[in-house]
């Protein structure tokens, strides 16, 4: 099956350890799609929701922490970016759990578009930005939160 979103270097904000959990967020989409694709149970694509909400506010932690340190201009508006969509994936968490609504391919569309067009213009911003002020591109082992990721999620 083809997924809903492709990895590409196009994505690639220069910083490894951010592409990685990029990565991570389009997996956790991409399963998500296939799940509803093949019209896996409720449970499934609930459990799947749960950790893409769990892993999108701890990507948006690394990043504004990220961007706090090195000082980045537009870390407010950003941060209010990443603030709007939490609050959509946690609203859509609770209408699910209380069974008022679904995951549906609209809903997975808009988080493709959401998801893409943020690393493409706002995330790609911060990476030279960060880069510049001297964070490494990429580091010799992987950082504690893929490695507790990796953990908690270890059929990932």
């Amino acid at each position: 099956m083809k997924p809903l979103v492709e990895w590409t270097d196009e994505l690639s904000v220069g910083v490894q350890e951010i592409d990685e959990q990029h990565k991570i967020l389009v997996g956790l989409v991409n399963r998500m799609y296939e799940s509803i694709v093949k019209r896996t149970d409720q449970a499934e694509i609930k459990r799947v929701l749960d950790e893409l909400a769990q892993y999108t506010v701890i990507h948006f932690a690394v990043e504004e922490s990220l961007m706090r340190i090195f000082d980045y201009p537009d870390y407010e508006i950003h941060k209010k970016h990443h603030e709007e969509l939490t609050k959509q994936v946690v609203d859509l968490q609770k209408r699910v759990t209380k069974g008022e609504g679904t995951v549906s391919i609209e809903v997975l569309h808009f988080l493709r578009h959401w998801l893409t067009h943020h690393i493409l213009q706002d995330d790609k911003r911060y990476g030279p930005f960060l880069l510049g002020k001297g964070l490494k591109s990429a580091w010799t082992e992987k950082s504690w939160v893929g490695k507790i990721w990796e953990y908690v999620h270890p059929h990932k």
